[in-house]
This record gives C-alpha cells, sequence and structure tokens, in this order.
C-alpha cells in the first residue's frame, strides 16, 4: 500500500524540480518556495471581507461553486429527461440529432453574449453558459444507454403490459444509470472550465475573475495559486462524481 503512493509522489516532486528549473531561467516565472510563501498568508484568512471587490479566496471558491452548482443542475434537469426521450423515441432522436451536432461543437465563451443580451446581468449570464455546455454529455450519454438496453427486457415489459412509467423506473433507469453517471461526470467538468473563462470575463465575483484581478495587480504567485486551486476543485468534483458511479454501478462494491 505503501509504495503504491511512491509513483505518484515522485511525479509530483519531479514536476516541482521542473517548475523550479523554469523559475529560475525566466525570473518572471514564481518559484516553488515564492508561490508557498504568497500561499501561506493567502490561506490564512481565505474569508475576509473589505468591500465586494476586495474578499479572500475561499468567498470566490463558493461563488463559483455555487454558480456552477446552479447552472449544471439544471442541465440535469433538462438534459437527463431528454436523454431518456432521444434514446426512447427514434422519431425524436432523428430531429434532435442535427440540432445537437450542431450546437454541441460551439466554444463556451460564445454563449456567453446571448447570455447577457438575454439576462442583461453577468451572473445569470454565466450559469447561461455553463447550463448550455454542459448539457450535452447528459444528453447524449442517457440517450445512448437507452438505445443499448436489450430488446429482450422491453419485449418482456410489453408482454407484461407495464406503464410507461414502470418501463422508465423498473428497466430503463436501472439499466441506463451508468451511462447517464459517465454523462453527469463529463459535464461537471465542462461546468467547472466554463465557469473559470466566463468568471474571468464577467468579472464580480468567483475564482475566474479572483484569477484576472490579480494579473491586473501584476501578483503572478497568486495567479499560480489560482491554477492550484481550480486544478485541485476540479480533481476533487471527478473524484466525487466517480465515487458516486461505482456506487451505483452493477460491478461494483
Amino acid at each position: 500500500m505503501v509504495l503504491k503512493g511512491v509513483p505518484p509522489l515522485l511525479g509530483f516532486a519531479l514536476f516541482v524540480l521542473a517548475w523550479h528549473g523554469i523559475a529560475t531561467m525566466i525570473p518572471a516565472i514564481p518559484t516553488p518556495g515564492a508561490t508557498w510563501n504568497a500561499a501561506v498568508p493567502l490561506f490564512a484568512d481565505p474569508f475576509y471581507r473589505n468591500g465586494p471587490n476586495d474578499q479572500g479566496i475561499g468567498w470566490n471558491v463558493l461563488a463559483s461553486l455555487a454558480r456552477v452548482a446552479m447552472g449544471f443542475g439544471l442541465a440535469a434537469l433538462v438534459g437527463i429527461p431528454a436523454g431518456f426521450l432521444l434514446g426512447r423515441f427514434a422519431v425524436l432522436n432523428a430531429m434532435a440529432s442535427p440540432v445537437i451536432s450542431l450546437l454541441r461543437p460551439v466554444s463556451p465563451l460564445a454563449w456567453l453574449p446571448i447570455g447577457l443580451l438575454l439576462f442583461k446581468a453577468a451572473n445569470p449570464a454565466a450559469i447561461w453558459a455553463i447550463f448550455i455546455c454542459s448539457i450535452w454529455p447528459m444528453v447524449i450519454n442517457t440517450a445512448v444507454g437507452v438505445t443499448r438496453v436489450p430488446q429482450d427486457y422491453l419485449n418482456v415489459a410489453r408482454v407484461l403490459d407495464l406503464s410507461e412509467w414502470k418501463v422508465f423506473t423498473r428497466v430503463l433507469f436501472p439499466a441506463v444509470l451508468p451511462y447517464m453517471l459517465t454523462g453527469v461526470r463529463l459535464s461537471i467538468g465542462t461546468a467547472w472550465l466554463v465557469i473559470v473563462a466566463a468568471e474571468m470575463l464577467t468579472g464580480g465575483t468567483g475564482i475566474g475573475f479572483w484569477l484576472w484581478d490579480e494579473w491586473n495587480n501584476l501578483k503572478v504567485e497568486h495567479i499560480v495559486i489560482a491554477i492550484f486551486v481550480i486544478g485541485v476543485i476540479g480533481l476533487l468534483l471527478e473524484h466525487a462524481l466517480l465515487a458516486l458511479a461505482r456506487r451505483f454501478s452493477y460491478d461494483g462494491n
């Protein structure tokens, strides 16, 4: 068990050494030591408030997570039922496929001006961008899961004269759940990527805005700290959903 943790620690140590070497050659990049020294006071009081535009990094992280939760939650409420409908009814799937294929590759930030036009405010515009970009993995994966349900299951349901609701709850949902959770996991990663970029453009509060504000203040150490914070939170979200997927998978313990 101890040996299992050695390769990740070795990889991280090599990363820090490479970072130190690059920072030595390029003085504009802060060294790991300088970044650590800047991080200590930053995390000593992460929840201070000195007005709306001067808040601790903790408040900014919470603001970003709140936006992600709202946009992602709305996407799940719409995307998962839509995926079931598209997978269940071939006509709907044929109608929606060209539209999804057209809109899915659009850059997340391309949706931000539409959100500003619709809502006239930065916060709902950012939530809109999260919603529209994180909905596609849930729609597509859920629909694929429904189409891969063995036909024999549906034939038995038809013989038993089960209602559509019972077909959904007793047949489709248990079989589709692993696909659905894969879509949810992909969507949360997309949502976290989108919110950081959106906050850099819209301003206000949030880790993306904080990062950009620190750039304007020429605090490069804080920029590096923000990058690590964004990465750690994204990793935690990913692992939380992986644990959830394993919990509900057929072959999980």
